[in-house]
């Protein structure tokens, strides 16, 4: 199993971005898909996650700016970045909670990060 990330790059503060990520391979179930991000000296924290019946969830920071979206066919998340703001720049990292075929537990996975400068 393996997670694709794209879509990240530069853009100016106000701006717009989307990032996908595809989980390929052997995939029974899929339990969460979510972004985390991390910027130079900081932890990596949380921006949004996707769960089973579709239910989001959000850091405080992005509410209202950021939209997360699944498409369960093509086992692909979204996350549509709008109003981007200078401190929005990190390195995202797509994230899933899935089981693979063959195995009886659900397994975290990673994908490879894209970066994010918002930059004027």
């Amino acid at each position: 199993v393996q997670l694709q990330a794209s879509g990240g790059g530069l853009v100016q503060p106000g701006g717009s971005l989307r990032l996908s990520c595809t989980a390929s391979g052997s995939i029974y179930d899929i339990n969460t898909m979510g972004w985390y991000r991390q910027a130079p000296g900081n932890q990596r924290e949380l921006v949004a996650r996707v769960r089973s019946g579709d239910i989001t969830t959000y850091v405080d920071s992005v509410k209202g700016r950021f939209t997360i979206s699944r498409d369960h066919a093509k086992n692909m998340v979204y996350l549509q970045m709008n109003s981007l703001k200078p401190e929005d720049t990190a390195v995202y990292l797509c994230n899933a909670n899935l089981r693979p075929q063959g195995y009886y537990y659900p397994l975290e996975f990673w994908g490879q990060g894209t970066l994010v400068t918002v930059s004027s």
